[in-house]
């Protein structure tokens, strides 16, 4: 996907910071429309189609994490960037819960806001690793990891893209150990602490989506990473 054809809903109350963000991702090539509140972002959503979403936490009407349920219900797939102006560890985690891509603390640099949405659409640009699909057998599942779908019987479950960069690192290694290090710089670029939280909910809600065939199990092995035993 070409940077100037991406289109980026920025949703920030600071009408300040929100009017110099837009001007910088427009001037680095994004089409950037802002919302100064979670009730007009919601209505821009369902009006224009977006590529990307950045979303401030703390705001009227309706906050972020509300926004991104909602917008989450129109398209199941759009990466989010939640912006927040404290660093509580539950608000990550929260925000992490609900699919989110990456989060910000104010104050941040326009340049690493800008390295990180790069980053997150080089993870979720269509195809970028090969054309074909590639299906793996875990169990009673068929997990498509390209179109990524999860499918057990008549029963399909649609995986956001992260969960399925950690399913298929998870099948790529099967009944062997996923090195936690290695699977944090392939998804998330980085080891920090938040985002090794972050894969935890990650791996949580994978063990609930295969939890319907017993011979699977996602063990933790302590001081090293994840096994996927079928």
């Amino acid at each position: 996907m070409d940077d100037n054809n991406v289109k980026i809903l920025l949703a920030e109350d600071d009408e300040n910071l929100g009017a110099l963000l837009k001007e910088y991702l427009i001037a680095k090539g994004f089409k950037t429309d802002l919302y100064i509140n979670g009730v007009l972002a919601l209505e821009g959503f369902k009006k224009h189609g977006y590529n990307l979403c950045i979303l401030d936490i703390m705001m009227p009407k309706m906050d972020g994490f509300t926004l991104a349920r909602e917008i989450r219900k129109i398209n199941s797939d759009i990466p989010f960037i939640f912006l927040t102006a404290k660093s509580l560890k539950e608000d990550v985690i929260e925000g992490f819960s609900l699919g989110a891509d990456d989060y910000m603390t104010k104050p941040f640099s326009m340049e690493e806001l800008l390295f990180r949405i790069k980053a997150i659409l080089r993870r979720t640009k269509p195809n970028n690793v090969s054309g074909q699909n590639e299906k793996y057998s875990i169990g009673k599942y068929v997990f498509d990891s390209q179109k990524q779908i999860l499918q057990y019987g008549e029963k399909t479950q649609k995986l956001t893209t992260k969960e399925s960069e950690l399913l298929k690192l998870l099948c790529n290694n099967m009944n062997n150990v996923l090195e936690r290090n290695f699977a944090l710089k392939t998804i998330w670029q980085e080891d920090s602490y938040f985002n090794a939280r972050s894969m935890d909910v990650y791996i949580t809600k994978l063990r609930k989506y295969l939890k319907d065939d017993p011979s699977i199990q996602i063990l933790n092995i302590h001081g090293k990473g994840y096994k996927l035993i079928v």
